[in-house]
């Protein structure tokens, strides 16, 4: 994972993608070597996501608490902090400010 502050040569899906009622809302990010991430922001909110493939929150402004599906103890994540999510499975995250992230998949 990096911290770059943005991706160079990119394509980006011009439909976002819209989540919870408007809660999280977030725009696809194509690389020439096929891999894909998310940018996007999630407004204050409690939500419980669902995954396919295994998952990195990377936290770029606000913070967050998640809690990985099976676990009981909340964690925090704030700017330049990640979290890993495995594939299959969810995760709940709560959120007092916009939370702005990127989600890197695989």
């Amino acid at each position: 994972m990096s911290q770059a502050t943005q991706f160079d040569n990119v394509s980006v899906v011009k439909q976002a993608n819209v989540y919870f009622d408007g809660k999280c809302i977030s725009h696809t990010v194509l690389f020439a070597d096929g891999s894909k991430k998310t940018v996007g922001v999630i407004l204050p909110a409690s939500l419980t996501f669902n995954t396919g493939a295994p998952e990195v929150m990377e936290t770029v402004a606000g913070s967050c608490r998640y809690r990985l599906k099976g676990e009981t103890e909340w964690k925090t994540s704030g700017p330049g902090q990640a979290f890993n999510v495995p594939g299959d499975s969810s995760f709940d995250i709560e959120v007092v400010e916009p939370y702005h992230y990127v989600c890197y998949f695989g």
